[in-house]
């Protein structure tokens, strides 16, 4: 198994790394360019698409998703409650999961009962960021993929970040791997791995679609750490950005998490630095992936930090999460140990 590793800080990057191998024979060398599935990673950039069209008045946090898709008329569902999982709806149907595209998604997505009424608690769910990227099409007149490609990746110079690899970049992606019962190192032989750089979903997934590299991701992080702008492109106003990353679950009791975390608009918001398993000030803003990726930006220390693997843990593994715990923590002793 093998990863890339990006840390920036003050605006500029500080180390930059591959460690070990992109396929499982051990051929091929990780490189700092190779590309990852980043899955649900991919939930952050679909919030900023959602707030970029609130911005341009399209769209408001507020709004009923009815007022924008036919198939909710009437309920009682809002914008905000799709971007902070707090909808109440049941978990994707198989329907939905096969569905050819986001707009029969969301159809089938409407056509089952929800779970519990809006705003009463978290309950984090792939189907709230599609539906909420349904709403993206509808609103701005443009396929998901296409917005997200003209409006955020063009701009921002997110140019290996799409829902499918060019071919002359497949051998890039780095193989998925899980761990057997033996705890050997095999291949993950299901679904998208088996075709590596195509379409991961029959429809452009707003909540597990993207592929991307570290040297991408660090463009979005940048930005928002910005303030919503880089390089002389603006993608969001600072206000929106600090509301982003401001925990919207103050209403409710436990937090997000059992780590003490809140949620923002799209990620985790740190309530309490000493009340995690890894480092981070108060206000630190992330996600990860399904297979091993993560990436935290921490306003306090104008940092943030990428951490890309391919791998599916099995049944009640943490080895990921521990590895992604003692990255952050050399991150955070960096910092210390700069100090003195």
């Amino acid at each position: 198994m093998g990863a890339v590793t990006l840390v920036a800080r003050n605006g500029r990057i500080v180390d930059w790394r591959a460690y070990g191998h992109r396929d499982l024979a051990k051929t091929a060398a990780m490189r700092p360019d190779s590309i990852f599935r980043i899955y649900s990673m991919t939930k952050t950039v679909a919030t900023v698409a959602a707030l970029m069209l609130v911005e341009g008045g399209q769209l408001a946090l507020d709004d009923p998703v009815g007022k924008h898709l036919a198939e909710f008329s009437g309920g009682p569902v809002t914008i905000r409650h799709l971007l902070t999982h707090t909808t109440g709806f049941a978990p994707a149907s198989e329907a939905m999961e096969k569905a050819a595209d986001l707009k029969a998604y969301s159809e089938a997505a409407a056509r089952i009962a929800p779970a519990a009424p809006p705003g009463r608690r978290f309950e984090y769910s792939s189907v709230n960021t599609e539906i909420a990227s349904r709403v993206v099409e509808v609103a701005s007149g443009r396929s998901f993929e296409r917005f997200l490609r003209e409006r955020i990746f063009v701009p921002l110079q997110m140019l290996d970040t799409g829902f499918t690899v060019p071919a002359e970049q497949r051998s890039l992606i780095a193989a998925m791997t899980r761990t057997d019962r033996d705890g050997r190192l095999v291949a993950w032989p299901a679904g998208d791995a088996a075709r590596p750089g195509d379409l991961m979903r029959p429809y452009f997934s707003g909540a597990g679609g993207l592929y991307s590299t570290a040297g991408d991701f660090a463009r979005f992080c940048q930005m928002l750490l910005n303030g919503g702008q880089l390089d002389g492109v603006t993608l969001l106003g600072r206000e929106t950005v600090a509301m982003m990353m401001t925990n919207q679950l103050v209403h409710l009791d436990p937090p997000a998490s059992q780590y003490n975390e809140g949620f923002g608009l799209g990620g985790f918001v740190n309530l309490d630095s000493m009340g995690r398993e890894r480092p981070g000030s108060v206000g630190a803003f992330g996600w990860s992936g399904a297979a091993a990726t993560y990436f935290m930006a921490d306003p306090r220390e104008r940092l943030f930090a990428i951490l890309l693997m391919q791998h599916i843990p099995q049944g009640f593994s943490r080895d990921p999460r521990k590895i992604s715990f003692a990255f952050y923590n050399l991150v955070y002793q960096s910092l210390l140990i700069g100090r003195k």
